[in-house]
């Protein structure tokens, strides 16, 4: 069982990663958000790409599933914490970090 701790520290581990207030949520970013956590702690959300969002989804639907609206349709997955173990979040937070660092070294 992961929590809201293992998220954040995960995170920050990663490269260039900086967090930052985001409405409600704190932000991860690397040149652009790769995640949010959510105040309660209790979820998170990350930018997968649709196809990896589907996987985990198919594979682990407690724990997985897109942000309802045209924000899931982009690959934003809803990641319950106390549903997934820690050695799968940090797979999960590395590729979303991955993206958004190869989109910001694109630029």
């Amino acid at each position: 069982m992961a929590s809201s701790d293992d998220f954040r520290r995960i995170a920050m581990s990663l490269e260039g990663t900086r967090e930052a207030p985001h409405f409600d949520r704190s932000a991860f970013k690397v040149a652009r958000i790769y995640a949010t956590l959510a105040a309660d702690g209790l979820t998170a959300n990350v930018k997968l790409a649709p196809e990896e969002q589907a996987f985990k989804s198919m594979m682990a639907p407690q724990a997985f599933a897109p942000v309802p609206n045209a924000w899931g349709r982009q690959g934003w997955t809803t990641i319950l914490l106390e549903s997934i173990d820690v050695p799968e979040l940090r797979d999960t937070l590395e590729t979303a970090w991955r993206h958004a660092a190869k989109a910001s070294r694109a630029r």
